[in-house]
């Protein structure tokens, strides 16, 4: 038995979950208060929490995160336990939080959290879970959900491989059509074991079912940097941090076309050359054949930068400089209804080195755009995580980050109007 077997699934709670080269400038250095048009809206987080994460389903918005939980007691005393949680955003207020899953096989960490996704009713869950003895030897387990989340079952596992080594960095998406399913993509370590490097794969995910058809897509990618993936007109894209035979580390799309995967191709050619994974991916987001890129590279300084594509990303043009002064970056990335990119990373904050700034700001696909927003700060440290970003509706922005802090920190988020990111021009 491994210990992916002893993860518990709920519900726990009666509450059902309703799921649903040339670079502009724009100076960066240049920031705004917060728009008072906003609500704090913390999640129903225990101290210590993790790995927020926002999605939607028939338009209701859901934050999944993990917490941790007691020790275990019995065989298992001494281990570390863990919880998968969700709540569903109604009338202003969080649900009651549904376990997803819970046990001691959870392998939980600052960059590669959990996540569900949904293609109408049915939804599917994603976190990763220990494998043999290797601290860096786990799989992404799945759940599935066929009633909105109210109840879920265990699924098995995305990768098909039984190999003992790293899988995660998972991103989904919906795929087109009635009873369509969803599709995944994530990175996949089976062959570094034998010394190969990390690779790129993809695969689709019934629901009810679990995964089938998965795709090799790219044979050296970045080891540990976050996937993304954006629906367009024209098919589903993927970006990621590749990663070439001398060690330039840039940001790489793939699309699916009627004529199969396209090869890789860069979004822009940074020509970041790093030894080491910086952990640090991109974010994508799309609408019809619009589609935008956020990322952070290392060339020739620490900056955050964005790019748009009017065809699908089959093309993009010359990045938008975001922030230049000694970002973290950690991005997140969503598109308002006419097509403008709002992009969240975290910036440097001037005078503490210990703390860093969540910053908020919309650009048009042009490159114009207003002054950054600071949304809040947050420490410098891997325990704050990676904030993340959901267009609630057409008027308001969902923000969720982690503050963490003695003894566990805190989950934090705000609902804010997208009127307040208008009125940041300069």
């Amino acid at each position: 038995m491994t210990r992916t077997s002893r993860l518990r699934f709920g519900p726990l709670r009666a509450v059902p979950l309703i799921l649903g080269g040339v670079v502009l400038a724009l100076g960066c250095r240049q920031t705004v208060p917060a728009s008072r048009d906003r609500m704090a809206i913390d999640p129903p987080a225990r101290p210590g929490a993790l790995g927020a994460s926002f999605t939607t389903v028939e338009g209701v918005p859901v934050l999944s995160w993990l917490e941790p939980l007691a020790g275990a007691t019995g065989p298992e005393a001494g281990k570390a336990r863990h919880r998968l949680l969700a709540s569903r955003f109604v009338a202003s207020s969080w649900s009651a939080p549904v376990t997803v899953a819970e046990g001691d096989g959870f392998f939980a960490n600052w960059a590669d959290f959990p996540a569900i996704a949904s293609n109408g009713r049915a939804a599917v869950a994603h976190w990763l879970a220990v494998e043999g003895a290797d601290k860096y030897a786990y799989s992404i387990a799945l759940a599935g959900s066929a009633d909105g989340g109210a109840t879920w079952r265990p699924l098995g596992k995305l990768p098909a491989d039984d190999v003992e080594a790293e899988h995660g960095f998972v991103s989904w998406l919906a795929e087109p059509g009635a009873g369509a399913g969803l599709r995944a993509f994530w990175l996949d370590g089976r062959g570094m074991p034998g010394g190969g490097p990390m690779t790129l794969r993809s695969a689709r995910v019934d629901p009810a079912a679990g995964a089938t058809n998965e795709e090799l897509l790219d044979d050296r990618v970045c080891d540990c940097c976050q996937t993304d993936a954006a629906m367009t007109a024209d098919g589903p894209v993927v970006v990621y941090r590749d990663r070439s035979p001398d060690e330039v580390r840039d940001i790489a799309i793939r699309r699916l076309t009627p004529s199969g995967w396209s090869a890789p191709a860069l979004v822009h050619a940074d020509g970041w050359h790093i030894e080491g994974c910086p952990v640090n991916g991109p974010a994508v987001a799309a609408s019809g054949r619009k589609v935008a890129v956020a990322w952070f590279t290392g060339a020739p300084s620490p900056r955050v930068q964005l790019a748009f594509s009017s065809d699908s990303g089959a093309t993009f043009a010359k990045p938008v400089l975001l922030d230049a002064d000694r970002p973290l970056g950690r991005v997140d990335l969503v598109l308002d209804g006419q097509g403008n990119a709002i992009v969240s990373w975290l910036g440097h904050e001037p005078g503490d080195p210990e703390r860093s700034a969540l910053r908020l700001r919309r650009v048009e696909p042009s490159g114009t755009g207003g002054a950054a927003i600071t949304v809040s700060t947050t420490a410098s440290s891997r325990a704050s995580g990676f904030p993340r970003l959901l267009l609630a509706d057409e008027e308001h922005l969902m923000i969720a980050w982690v503050v963490p802090g003695s003894p566990g920190g805190r989950l934090r988020a705000v609902r804010m109007g997208l009127d307040g990111l208008a009125q940041a021009a300069p």
